[in-house]
């Protein structure tokens, strides 16, 4: 099958939502589908304010539409929010094409982080997004629970996985320094509430392995840690394994990718009982939560090790991939004359060539 997917959010960003499309997308792959990736890289764009490494790119209605008509995709699905997103779900209902959507990140909560944004409003929009898709996928059971409350009516089931062959136990030494390590990972941002788990009492050290726009604040107020930026593939399974604990502060977050990778290298997981940690943690057995997060760490320094390993394996990325290729929906371009098509296509070429390049998608085909 033909799958298009259409996402904001690609590299070089790093979270969980680019990961969780790019290990999709190369598993569909194996399973003898044909991908095509519709990202910003195809297009102009420009820093998303107060998050630059997003790109929103500028205007990309018609490009997309060139893109989706070229791909002739039997199944589309609409990662994200964004211009491109939004670009898709035009075309898409303009032509009477039937797509699917999923939510990865808490927009009405991050929006309210930065901006005097209230949630109710933040929720008609994603309603509105999301509601024109055959389904929207979402990774847990507490979030479908959240968003059926809003009034989302089409949801369905997309686990998220983990790459238990990068992220597994490695040797604990290969950090030196105060024990207990606890580790955060992921983006140094507001939304992340990363000052919880600076605050915190604790007797050992910390470690922050990630960046973002409130790094040089909290290096400044929070000098007792140690923060050492983005690591990647095995060089950030090692530093992670190589911690006692890891803390995950977010209140805000869908699911926490790296909770799962954290478990496969054998770590437990301290985090509040909100939406994400409380599908993905078990509380006791691979990580503790409570809203005392401090008393969460401290508590998942007895949890054995082995635990978060076994409950890993059981995530990995080939079972959430048929999830996510069960709920596709099949679509065809709408029937048109080929000379009438030819010629619209060949006139919108025409208009775009004075000030844009010729799209060529992103494309993961294995």
């Amino acid at each position: 099958m033909k799958i298009m997917i259409v996402t904001d959010a690609w590299f070089p960003q790093t979270n969980g939502v680019v990961s969780t499309l790019a290990q999709t997308a190369a598993w569909l792959g194996r399973f003898g589908h044909e991908v095509r990736i519709i990202t910003p890289r195809d297009f102009h764009s420009v820093a998303c304010p107060t998050y630059p490494e997003i790109r929103l790119s500028l205007l990309p209605y018609k490009k997309v539409k060139r893109s989706i008509l070229a791909f002739s995709p039997q199944a589309l699905h609409i990662a994200t929010e964004g211009p491109l997103g939004l670009s898709a779900r035009r075309y898409c209902l303009r032509s009477g094409m039937r797509f699917t959507t999923s939510y990865h990140t808490q927009f009405p909560q991050y929006l309210r982080a930065r901006f005097p944004i209230p949630l109710g409003a933040s929720f008609r929009a994603l309603r509105w997004f999301h509601g024109a898709a055959v389904r929207c996928m979402v990774s847990t059971a507490s979030v479908r629970r959240d968003l059926a409350a809003q009034g989302f009516e089409n949801l369905a089931a997309w686990r998220r996985g983990v790459d238990t062959e990068t992220f597994k136990p490695y040797p604990k030494d290969f950090l030196s320094m105060p024990r207990p390590i606890a580790a955060y990972v992921g983006r140094v941002a507001v939304e992340k509430n990363i000052d919880a788990f600076l605050r915190m009492p604790w007797t050992g050290s910390k470690i922050v392995i990630g960046d973002g726009p409130q790094r040089a604040r909290l290096e400044k107020q929070h000098p007792h840690a140690t923060f050492i930026g983005y690591r990647f593939g095995e060089d950030l399974a090692m530093h992670l394994a190589a911690a006692d604990i890891m803390v995950f502060p977010s209140r805000t977050d869908t699911f926490g990718l790296v909770n799962l990778e954290a478990m496969a290298c054998g770590v437990p997981v301290a985090a509040y009982p909100v939406t994400g940690p409380i599908d993905v943690i078990e509380d006791g057995v691979t990580g503790a939560l409570d809203l005392d997060l401090a008393a969460a760490a401290r508590r998942a320094l007895d949890i054995d090790p082995n635990a978060c390993r076994e409950r890993a394996l059981k995530s990995g990325w080939d079972i959430c991939s048929r999830e996510f290729e069960s709920n596709l929906e099949r679509c065809e371009i709408p029937a048109q004359p080929k000379l009438i098509l030819a010629s619209r296509l060949v006139r919108e070429s025409a208009l775009d060539s004075a000030s844009s390049r010729s799209i060529r998608p992103s494309r993961t085909r294995l």
